[in-house]
């Protein structure tokens, strides 16, 4: 098939493309290359194009394409909250954008990066698909108003779509030359590696007294990998099935922030120090995914799932990155 990778510059939309290519589909990556990486666009050719600007998006249909995936967006939690007019301008009017781009040429399936911030403060240890719907911040409820726009797309006019729900991306494939490279870097393993290495500033654990073994948050950690196998497994979904789907994508193990820190310390070798910092607004304590349905129904299960081997790949990356 061809798939218009809509981010495919960037973190997770470049390892999907990895992926995308070893399994012989052609690829055209869309990217405006605001926080994605010319350097990461390694199979297919890229379009320089903005979801903010209608008119170029036309370009990247120009070879017909199969499916869209959508990895576009603005995803910082703590910017959201001081910019909540950009983020629902950015995810939730672009996504638009590129929905009428895709029916003015007849593509009618999409699988859409969303993110467990839709729920909000967690109701059960382990989340599932039936949680509450609660964002606390507007990156959420922006990435929670695309998922309602393509299932109402479904009932009207029989759209396609697979939401898939990130719960924390993490990991890299430093034997393909991709890896996470953020600027500003916000998430905590590249941060810690940083540290490691000594290429960034003093590490800060924010919040010391949320409720939980350690008082730090707990997250689910999920291979980019993984979650890149799982959007290849969405496009076979497709093909089966009609309307709008949506799954958590998590290992069902969570770890705290200095559970993070003690394994980067073993498998870098190195101490890692830091400074303790206030809770930042719009974190929840605890988010762990319940990846039953994914597995049920997408035949998907993750391949990388242990801490360190996360942890040692992004940390080979960070040794030796590409860009």
């Amino acid at each position: 098939m061809h798939i218009l990778v809509c981010g495919g510059a960037g973190y997770v939309g470049s390892h999907a493309v990895s992926v995308l290519a070893e399994q012989g589909h052609r690829i055209t990556v869309l990217d405006n290359l605001s926080t994605g990486h010319r350097e990461a666009v390694r199979w297919g050719r890229l379009v320089d194009a903005d979801l903010m600007a209608p008119t170029t998006l036309d370009r990247a249909f120009e070879d017909p394409v199969d499916a869209v995936m959508h990895f576009c967006a603005r995803s910082l939690v703590a910017e959201s909250l001081a910019q909540p007019y950009a983020y629902y301008q950015n995810n939730v009017a672009g996504t638009l954008h590129l929905l009428e781009a895709m029916q003015r040429h007849g593509v009618e399936r999409i699988v859409f990066s969303s993110t467990a911030a839709v729920f909000g403060h967690p109701q059960a240890m382990l989340i599932d698909e039936a949680h509450p719907k609660a964002p606390i911040n507007p990156y959420g409820a922006s990435k929670w108003m695309v998922e309602e726009i393509l299932r109402h797309a479904a009932q009207a006019r029989g759209l396609r779509s697979v939401a898939l729900r990130y719960f924390n991306a993490a990991g890299a494939a430093p034997e393909r030359g991709i890896g996470e490279s953020h600027s500003p870097e916000t998430h905590l393993i590249p941060n810690v590696l940083r540290s490691a290495l000594g290429t960034g500033p003093r590490l800060k654990v924010f919040g010391h007294d949320y409720p939980t073994p350690d008082g730090t948050c707990v997250r689910d950690y999920v291979h980019v990998l993984d979650l890149a196998d799982a959007h290849v497994l969405a496009l076979d979904l497709m093909e089966r099935e009609p309307g709008a789907h949506a799954f958590n994508l998590g290992n069902g193990t969570g770890f705290s922030v200095l559970q993070v820190i003690e394994t980067a310390r073993r498998v870098t070798g190195r101490g890692i120090s830091f400074d303790r910092a206030p809770r930042r607004a719009g974190d929840p304590a605890y988010l762990v995914a319940s990846s039953e349905k994914a597995r049920d129904v997408l035949g998907w299960s993750p391949r990388h799932s242990a801490l360190e081997t996360i942890i040692d790949s992004a940390w080979r990356w960070h040794l030796a990155p590409a860009f």
